[in-house]
């Protein structure tokens, strides 16, 4: 979706790159404070969480303006 890196996440969350991979490979639970700053960079790259509803939890890119 964003085309990111390990570490271009883990830079623009200002979280380990141990810790990224950590979390992708299923050898670590996200703690909150990190999980957060996770969901926060990649909000602010343009990510939209959607809530659960009848189709289930979901994310999309923000519609970029011309």
């Amino acid at each position: 979706m964003l085309d990111w890196s390990q570490q271009q996440l883990a830079t623009t969350a200002n979280v380990g790159l141990s810790t990224i991979r950590s979390f992708e490979t299923g050898k670590r639970v996200p703690i909150a404070n990190n999980l957060q700053a996770i969901r926060t960079a990649l909000e602010a790259a343009g990510v939209i969480f959607i809530d659960q509803n009848g189709n289930g939890p979901g994310v999309r890119l923000r519609d970029r303006q011309a």
